[in-house]
């Protein structure tokens, strides 16, 4: 069993009477991110030991109780170590870290006490020294014990400082952190505008992160450049995806009165608002939201391929552009199933890439080659998952 161990004690350098914990990264408070982070590495209870509760704050608890998992706040390690479940082993995170999920994994696997450290001269002040020219980077893996050692000490110990010296007197392994962590988000600190340079990067790392060239080369761009203006605003995300519904459906309904290159064009934007929406959720930990726009960003595209087959159809002699665009319809869902949510290959096909590949048909007055290359795309893609799957079996 693991159990997440978090801060929320530290005040903001820049933002007084704020703590860090609540601060704002990635459309959420910190300590959310923190949890999010804690929960996708597989923890089952969130242990907080708070200063105060301040109001920021308990809306934030309140929030990842939400996600069906225990939270307990307390004040001293003797109350985290009686709440502390006795098998668990404890994955602690510094106040004020950011980080990324691949860093916490490599932490959140079984064994013993382990710290992740860094060489003192690639990092600034405010990291914990632990000798040897290395510093603690702000997690660390804990047996259950070291909460109760420092349980046994005057209550006016650092709880975070004496659990790392408590692990390291008992040589825990050093865990070297990776320079793609530093380059993507992570670090420890207390400053306000800091924390929101490492926001914008671990949101560009997260949109970059997305398979598929169409989502990394269009989608990706698109999403660093727009969702850092939203995410200050707390632009809802129902705002953002009934603006790329509606102009989606508009694209469809002109592409079946026959406005073809407009109406693919316009429902090509549409799910690419979507498709931001959806972001925008996954960084707010909106996780339904996210879901039914994925799946909205993947049905629009169809609808406006079916409208441009039927409307291609009324001028032609045997009705073959709209048994393609519906044989495309069902080759690109079928491959839709078969890749699943796992990682992709770069050149496999997603749904607005097949659209893109239709509104090239229709510029060029071609709705055969259109639709052909788009069918054709889907069924390679869908073979590629299907080898996949007979690889995993």
């Amino acid at each position: 069993m693991l159990a997440g161990l978090l801060f929320a004690m530290h005040d903001a350098d820049d933002r007084p009477n704020m703590l860090t914990a609540t601060l704002p990264f990635g459309g959420v408070t910190l300590i959310e991110y923190q949890a999010r982070l804690l929960i996708a590495a597989g923890a089952s209870q969130i242990i907080i030991v708070v200063a105060r509760l301040t109001p920021e704050l308990l809306g934030a608890i309140n929030r990842i109780g939400k996600r069906g998992i225990a939270v307990d706040t307390v004040r001293t390690a003797a109350e985290a170590a009686e709440t502390l479940h006795p098998l668990a082993r404890v994955l602690m995170l510094a106040d004020g870290l950011t980080t990324t999920g691949d860093t916490l994994a490599v932490l959140a696997r079984e064994g013993g006490d382990a710290l992740l450290v860094v060489p003192e001269d690639q990092v600034g002040p405010g990291y914990e020294r632990l000798g040897g020219g290395m510093v603690w980077a702000g997690v660390a893996r804990l047996e259950p014990r070291r909460l109760a050692e420092l349980a046994a000490m005057p209550r006016d110990y650092d709880v975070p400082s004496t659990l790392v010296r408590l692990a390291s007197q008992a040589r825990a392994t050093h865990i070297l952190l990776p320079q793609e962590a530093v380059r993507a988000s992570h670090g420890v600190g207390h400053s306000a505008q800091a924390l929101d340079a490492r926001s914008r990067r671990a949101m560009a790392a997260m949109v970059s992160s997305r398979s598929g060239w169409f989502e990394r080369y269009v989608t990706a761009p698109l999403a660093r450049s727009v969702i850092p203006l939203l995410v200050p605003r707390t632009v809802p995300v129902l705002a953002v995806a009934a603006a790329g519904g509606v102009v989606g459906l508009l694209g469809t309904t002109l592409t079946a009165f026959g406005y073809d290159v407009s109406g693919l064009l316009l429902t090509l934007v549409g799910t690419l608002g979507l498709s931001l929406g959806a972001i925008l959720a996954d960084l707010r930990d909106e996780s339904g939201s996210a879901t039914w726009l994925t799946r909205a960003a993947a049905i629009l595209p169809a609808l406006a391929v079916l409208a441009y087959g039927h409307d291609a159809t009324q001028l032609s002699v045997d009705g073959s552009e709209q048994m393609l665009a519906i044989a495309g319809v069902v080759l690109a869902g079928l491959g839709e199933r078969a890749l699943g949510p796992a990682p992709r290959r770069m050149w496999w096909g997603s749904p607005p890439a097949y659209l893109l590949l239709v509104w090239l048909g229709a510029l060029l007055s071609s709705p055969m080659l259109g639709l052909g290359l788009a069918a054709t795309y889907a069924a390679a893609t869908l073979a590629a998952g299907i080898e996949r799957l007979r690889t995993l079996a």
